[in-house]
């Protein structure tokens, strides 16, 4: 938007300007835009420029130069409800896996799976399944993944007064062979998955 408006300014500029003028506000324009140079000349000669047509019975049409605006393009969905209901399915056989584990297992455990009566799919999905990367894997399950994480309502939370008590001591002063020692730490898991068939 900050862009755009520089660019109305800056084009009003230099339609006015003389041809060694112009050379100057393109430099400046293209230092200040990142754009390159040909696209920035067009915008600033274009911007705001009216072309007058004629029309039937002598109506005049007038059209003004806008700058361009960015296009949404909508791709079509390659992974529909059914793939993702078979990658739920073996997400939860699998334990849970994440994207990175899940994806390379695919190609061996989908028609073992098949072969003991476990899934039950189309070609298309089979498909789609053997050609799915771990990243996209995650993306589909990250919901799924929100419906899994539990709060727990207890936390540690560190104590000031025995981090002063403990000693802190180097790898050399490790006695780890006397009978007796014991190392232990409390660690807090904020999210824990429930494991679901």
């Amino acid at each position: 938007q900050i862009k755009k408006s520089v660019a109305r300014e800056v084009a009003q500029r230099y339609q006015k300007a003389r041809k060694k003028e112009r050379g100057r506000i393109l430099d400046e324009f293209v230092a200040l835009s990142g754009y390159c140079r040909t696209y920035a000349s067009w915008l600033l000669r274009n911007c705001g420029r009216k072309i007058v047509l004629s029309g039937r019975e002598g109506r005049r049409v007038i059209l003004v130069g806008e700058l361009i605006k960015g296009i949404k393009r909508r791709k079509e969905k390659v992974y529909d409800e059914e793939v993702l209901k078979a990658l739920k399915k073996i997400w939860f056989i699998m334990n849970f896996s994440c994207g990175k584990r899940l994806s390379p297992t695919l190609s061996w455990l989908i028609p073992k799976l098949e072969s003991h009566g476990e899934l039950k799919l189309q070609e298309e999905v089979r498909e789609k399944l053997f050609k799915i990367s771990a990243s996209t894997i995650d993306r589909l399950l990250r919901p799924e993944r929100k419906k899994l994480e539990l709060k727990s309502r207890a936390r540690t939370k560190p104590g000031t007064l025995l981090k002063h008590q403990i000693p802190i001591r180097t790898f050399s002063e490790w006695d780890d062979k006397r009978p007796g020692f014991l190392e232990m730490d409390l660690v807090y898991h904020k999210y824990a998955f429930l494991h679901s068939s």
